[in-house]
């Protein structure tokens, strides 16, 4: 039996304000633990299906610009 850790993520934020949302960003990032990154890459799967093309391709542009330095 598999363990579905996309699923065990969104039940872990279902329901989440945008305040609980941020805040969840926040903690993964200051905490710099690997184990938060499988967390924002869902988070960041929830939020490409949902944006539009020009929402896509800023945030391409951003990580491409932030990966330049």
């Amino acid at each position: 039996m598999g363990f579905n850790l996309r699923g065990a993520i969104l039940a872990n934020v279902a329901n989440s304000t945008e305040n609980d949302v941020k805040a969840t960003i926040d903690d993964a990032m200051q905490s710099g633990e690997e184990k938060m990154l499988p967390g924002l890459g869902v988070l960041f799967e929830v939020y490409w299906k949902q944006a539009d093309e020009q929402s896509r391709q800023q945030v391409i542009s951003s990580i491409a610009q932030g990966l330049q330095r």
